[in-house]
């Protein structure tokens, strides 16, 4: 399309909605008296700039696009250009039965465009850059933890399978993985094969994430230890149940705890808030919502577990909990009033008090 010259819309809101992809974008661009232009182009937001430079001068562009695989890459690369943008979750975004039967990516950045023009699309929280790193050095601590215990299943597995039977000094669980443990199996395990050549790959695995986690462990302790989050950190170690892999996990995946309003915003974050069908004088809870933070949710209900045992309020009211519904469900509760301690400390800025000796 060749604009004629001299066009302005100057004053004028351009909705984008972008199907953002590896290699290239699918766009649909709307004014604000309706006129659509829909094209597919590198992923880039230089072109994307020079584009609407060209064909919408002067204009007020507005672009949303949904989180995936890039993350908010995208975001900021849109920003430099003076994009304003808008990320979104892929099940906020209104759509038409025909939208869902004809899904495609001029369709998908067609229906981004619309619902950004109507308002009635809510962005998700933009991350500040400086968070992003610290946040996957905690995630992928918990990725090599549990890479580490499926290669030791595996050698505990391939033992088996071979007939090895652990020794008496071995009996203890405590004992397994320690150096006289490592030492015993490269040196005095046989197989019934002649050579042990899978064990012995095992085995170097397993001391490869051992030393990767050994290393993640002591930048999240510098990252606990660190102007940025020393502070807050302290404060949620006081609360009983939480610990430093947990308290990291929370400050580097909420980021701002400011963005909380109230209690249930802050455990439907977490994942801690029930589903609800109602329907005429019928109404049920469901199981937790499937829209909550899958880092920090089962994190919170594993503390939950420690905090029964050691706090006393928490002992009655998991107790109380179960006399009306199953284990399972009674220490979700626990988890929701565990958020709620969460919330009031990093909102007040007071370490958790509680009796000991209740």
């Amino acid at each position: 399309m060749v604009q004629s010259k001299g066009i302005n819309f100057d004053g004028q809101n351009i909705y984008i909605g972008i199907d953002v992809h590896l290699k290239t974008w699918s766009v649909t661009i709307l004014t604000q008296s309706g006129y659509k232009k829909k094209h597919s182009q590198k992923s880039s937001a230089k072109e994307l700039f020079e584009h609407l430079k060209k064909h919408y001068p002067n204009g007020n562009y507005q672009a949303v696009y949904e989180s995936g695989f890039s993350g908010f890459s995208t975001y900021y690369a849109l920003q430099e250009y003076g994009i304003s943008c808008m990320v979104i979750h892929a099940a906020d975004v209104p759509t038409t039965q025909y939208e869902n039967v004809m899904k495609s990516d001029p369709v998908d950045s067609e229906k981004l465009a619309k619902a950004l023009k109507a308002g009635t699309l809510k962005g998700i929280y933009i991350r500040r850059k400086e968070n992003l790193d610290n946040r996957s050095v905690v995630r992928i601590r918990k990725t090599l933890k549990q890479q580490l215990g499926g290669y030791k299943s595996r050698v505990k597995h391939l033992l088996y399978n071979n007939g090895v039977q652990l020794p008496d000094c071995f009996a203890s669980p405590n004992t397994h993985w320690s150096k006289r443990f490592m030492s015993w199996l490269r040196e005095d395990v046989a197989l019934l094969s002649s050579s042990r050549i899978g064990l012995d790959l095992l085995l170097e695995q397993v001391d490869l994430f051992r030393q990767s986690l050994l290393k993640a462990n002591r930048l999240l302790r510098d990252l606990a230890g660190s102007p940025l989050y020393a502070g807050r950190y302290s404060l949620l170690i006081s609360i009983p149940g939480i610990g430093v892999n947990t308290a990291m996990c929370l400050l580097t995946e909420i980021d701002d705890i400011s963005r909380f309003n109230n209690q249930r915003k802050f455990a439907s974050y977490l994942g801690l808030i029930p589903t609800m069908h109602s329907s005429g004088e019928k109404s049920c809870n469901g199981e937790k919502t499937f829209r909550g933070n899958k880092k920090i949710g089962p994190m919170l209900v594993e503390s939950s577990w420690i905090i029964i045992r050691h706090d006393s309020v928490m002992a009655a009211a998991y107790g109380e909990y179960c006399k009306r519904m199953k284990p399972q469900e009674a220490i979700i509760r626990i988890a929701r009033k565990l958020s709620s301690r969460i919330l009031n400390v990093l909102k007040k800025g007071k370490k958790y008090e509680y009796d000991r000796c209740c």
